[in-house]
């Protein structure tokens, strides 16, 4: 795994997810989220070492973290009994991390789980933190702050488009594009809403300026995914992997996921 990738990573699990998951709503798993840092610091070890027994155990004592949290979203379901769209939105975020926290610890083992290069799990890890936590999350928020046809879609087709995604990568590059064009359509209502509804309902400039950025970088980045997708789809010319983690990758970690979360506190705190 790459410095850059790890970088991402590290942000994703030490960063974004705690602080993501005190924006999730009631009922939000509160002593999980509390102890994240201490689960997720093993995690963001095994990041920096060789691969091998270290390295795995340490992962490992992660992804069984993600696990515990994913195992909220069917506690969840039970307590609320909603399927709203917002709420399918926060399900997936509870989820996702998981996917990662498996991914590691394949990759951090060597294991080609399912066959995949090792650097396809890689990468996998920071998807799963950011395309999967990360923007399931934002939709959830978008769609309650912006209730409407628009909000709506967001919050059902970036989960929707995660999923398809996964399963892309088991059933071909077709399929994976399906779900790029799926969720890239979710994000880009995120980023509308984003930038017409939930930036202009706030009155402070810096909350404002947080917004707008993540809006603007949404865009671009996942015009950048589409253009990789296509690209896998259909041999056409389209940016390698590591530009995409340099562009895409950064780009969704601090210009989207970062910014979000640090304005959707801000929001949160103003309206408390």
């Amino acid at each position: 795994m790459n410095a850059l990738v790890g970088v991402i990573v590290m942000l994703g699990m030490l960063v974004i997810v705690p602080a993501g998951l005190r924006l999730i709503g009631d009922p939000e798993p509160v002593l999980l989220r509390r102890l994240w840092p201490l689960l997720a610091a093993p995690g963001a070890v095994a990041l920096w070492l060789p691969r091998g027994t270290v390295a795995t155990a340490l992962a490992s004592a992660y992804a069984l973290a993600t696990v515990v949290l994913a195992l909220h979203a069917p506690a969840r379901l039970r307590r609320t009994g909603s399927l709203a769209p917002a709420e399918i939105a926060a399900l997936t975020a509870l989820v996702t991390p998981a996917v990662a926290g498996v991914a590691l610890v394949a990759e951090r083992s060597g294991h080609r789980l399912f066959g995949f290069d090792l650097e396809i799990l890689a990468l996998t890890v920071p998807h799963f933190h950011f395309a999967g936590f990360a923007a399931a999350l934002v939709a959830g928020l978008v769609c309650r702050a912006a209730d409407g046809p628009a909000g709506r879609f967001a919050a059902r087709s970036v989960p929707l488009g995660t999923v398809l995604v996964l399963g892309g990568y088991f059933v071909g590059d077709w399929a994976e594009l399906a779900g790029a064009l799926v969720l890239t359509a979710g994000m880009w209502a995120v980023a509308l809403l984003t930038w017409r509804n939930v930036r202009k309902d706030s009155a402070e400039r810096l909350t404002r300026t947080l917004l707008a950025v993540s809006a603007a970088v949404l865009v671009a980045t996942m015009l950048l995914a589409l253009s990789w997708a296509v690209g896998e789809a259909t041999g056409l010319p389209h940016p390698n992997l590591t530009w995409m983690a340099a562009t895409h990758g950064l780009g969704n970690a601090l210009g989207f996921a970062l910014c979000s979360v640090l304005a959707w506190h801000r929001l949160k705190e103003t309206t408390a």
